[in-house]
């Protein structure tokens, strides 16, 4: 797991000019793969990584556990907002910050000053990939206050996909989307957010970035025109759009999965190896609950593809094999 770190002096509203300020070690992360915990220096906050459910190889018991067990004390603080039945196993553990997708629609909100200040120093963040993790810890640097006026907001519209963010979460939200594994690129980001988009310098590198994206935006487009829509009965949604994706495929998911909501009211992306269901935030489907998985986000979730016909089976769909949609 690539880590970033840097020293630097900041001249931040709630710090004095000459204050020192000393950056943690990053480490960036997914719920499914998590740094060990012998790799992280010191005193850890992990922020926006969601408990690992049985949908992932090994669950929380074999990915999330290991992680919590190995920090021991070292564990500061752990910060999510995704849904997950173990919750309440920490509840009574005051380093766990824990809260619905309903609660929270994006981790930043859930950064306060009185939180960071209850925690006190720490030596290594580990966060999420998307533009919530990176903004979760920016915040954290900057003693939970806002990288830039209405960042928040940014972070809640992007995570959700609900609303329009502002021009500057959209330069970082497109940079992410483009180049989700840079962790070089990923890391100047924070540092962009932690030093209140100070340098503008930094700005070049997050649009170059970000205009990578147009290419996967065309072929998503272009995908989209193969998704087979399926009308169901009996269900809270009426419709299904299910697109099996060539192999090879270069796109970007997000926009490849919003495109499969504009068709029906539950998008189903399904390559070799997995599929992705997506319904809108306000939607009220929990495909958590209907799928019977312990955590993660309500309506958007992850799956191995050799449940596709149980799962559309589960979603109304009467004989996904005869319609095609399962070999």
């Amino acid at each position: 797991m690539r880590r970033v770190s840097a020293r630097v002096t900041l001249g931040l509203n709630h710090y004095s000019h000459e204050q020192m300020v000393v950056w943690p070690e990053l480490a960036f992360a997914t719920p499914r793969k998590l740094p060990r915990a012998r790799e992280l220096r010191g005193r850890v906050v992990v922020l926006d990584i969601a408990f690992a459910s049985e949908a992932s190889s090994g669950g929380f018991s074999k990915i999330t556990k290991p992680l919590i067990d190995g920090l021991g004390d070292r564990l500061a603080a752990w910060v999510d907002h995704h849904d997950h039945d173990l919750h309440p196993k920490f509840a009574g553990d005051a380093r766990f910050v824990l809260a619905t997708k309903a609660q929270h629609g994006a981790c930043p909100e859930m950064v306060t000053p009185e939180l960071v200040s209850r925690i006190g120093a720490i030596d290594t963040i580990v966060c999420h990939t998307d533009f919530d993790g990176l903004c979760s810890a920016a915040k954290w640097i900057n003693g939970g206050y806002e990288p830039y006026p209405g960042s928040d907001d940014d972070a809640r519209a992007i995570d959700t996909r609900m609303g329009t963010p502002s021009t500057i979460g959209q330069r970082f939200d497109r940079a992410i989307r483009a180049r989700p594994r840079d962790a070089a690129l990923l890391g100047l980001m924070v540092r962009h957010l932690a030093s209140k988009l100070a340098d503008p310098s930094l700005w070049k590198a997050i649009d170059d970035a970000g205009a990578d994206l147009i290419v996967l935006e065309a072929s998503a487009r272009e995908l989209a025109r193969d998704y087979q829509v399926v009308v169901v009965k009996g269900k809270p949604w009426q419709t299904i759009a299910v697109l099996k994706l060539p192999r090879g495929s270069n796109y970007d998911r997000t926009l490849l999965l919003l495109l499969g909501q504009q068709k029906a009211d539950i998008a189903v992306l399904v390559d070799r190896d997995n599929m992705t269901l997506a319904a809108p935030f306000d939607s009220k489907v929990n495909f958590l609950v209907l799928l019977a998985i312990s955590g993660g986000m309500p309506t958007l979730v992850s799956l191995p593809a050799h449940r596709l016909s149980e799962t559309l089976i589960t979603l109304g769909v009467e004989s996904p094999r005869t319609l095609g949609l399962v070999d």
